[in-house]
């Protein structure tokens, strides 16, 4: 019986193991492949070492330092707002109609998302018109422009919210009523009690939340393509461009770029993997 349950278990996970070849180490071994040759034939490094370039360095350290702005926004604004809902006591139906549409925002992105922000904040938008028209003061003028590193970085905080929220509302959950009652009857204030209490159990999943989004927003290419096209050097523009393109198209290093980005993704989710199992502990 134990036997067959086994196989039976085995067999259930089948079709994830062929998706998982198929879609994901097969690709990923062919990039590897092909960022370590010389499009001959032969094995280099050459595609490896063109990392290394001011160019290339240049376009990482935008998209790393977009990607982390976008994250640690979304982890704050989320943070509160999920906080606000869940520990602030409101009726129900608000948490499941937050929960409902964090669940369908993050996921919206792409050209979609891009054409409702240039709608909304572009030079002719809505938001910007009324702004001006109304109150009198000119976004532009100011210095914003969406097609920049926080118009981009704005953008991006419309599906890293909702992410944050669906993420950490469990960990929320897991903050036992019995410890803010146990803290408050002891004399402790509601600032002391999110200082030694409640921020401590929840930093492992800010932390890994943190991770999370950061590669989340790190990957993302139709959003950044069709929002700022070419204005903006990221790196999975400057990827496009190297597989797709007409006259920088370079197979090999566009491989390499692939290979990086997977490095720097990688390393994003084992840390949320690792803080996420320390943090499981709090949730039981």
């Amino acid at each position: 019986m134990f036997a067959e349950l086994r196989l039976g278990e085995a067999i259930a996970i089948l079709p994830f193991l062929a998706f998982a070849i198929m879609f994901l180490i097969l690709p990923t071994l062919g990039l590897f492949a092909t960022a370590f040759s010389d499009g001959q034939g032969g094995v280099t490094l050459d595609n490896i070492g063109a990392l290394f370039t001011p160019q290339i360095l240049r376009s990482f350290s935008i998209s790393i330092r977009i990607s982390f702005a976008s994250a640690a926004l979304g982890c704050l604004i989320g943070l509160a707002i999920a906080l606000a809902v869940i520990r602030g006591r409101l009726p129900p139906v608000i948490r499941s109609t937050l929960l409902t549409f964090s669940g369908v925002a993050s996921n919206f992105a792409g050209i979609p998302l891009a054409f409702a922000f240039l709608a909304t904040l572009g030079r002719v938008g809505l938001v910007t018109i009324i702004l001006r028209e109304v109150f009198g003061l000119d976004l532009y003028r100011a210095g914003f422009n969406i097609l920049s590193f926080w118009g981009l970085t704005l953008t991006y905080l419309y599906f890293q919210i909702p992410l944050m929220i669906l993420i950490i509302t469990p960990a929320i959950d897991g903050l036992k009523r019995e410890w803010s009652e146990a803290a408050e009857t002891l004399g402790a204030s509601t600032w002391q009690f999110w200082r030694y209490v409640g921020l401590p159990v929840l930093w492992p999943n800010l932390l890994g939340t943190l991770s999370l989004l950061f590669a989340n927003a790190f990957g993302a290419i139709a959003t950044a393509y069709a929002l700022t096209g070419s204005s903006l050097n990221i790196v999975p523009i400057l990827l496009y461009a190297q597989i797709r393109g007409d006259v920088l198209q370079n197979q090999q290093l566009g491989a390499a770029l692939a290979v990086g980005m997977i490095a720097i993704t990688a390393l994003a989710n084992v840390v949320y993997l690792v803080v996420r199992t320390r943090a499981e502990r709090w949730l039981k």
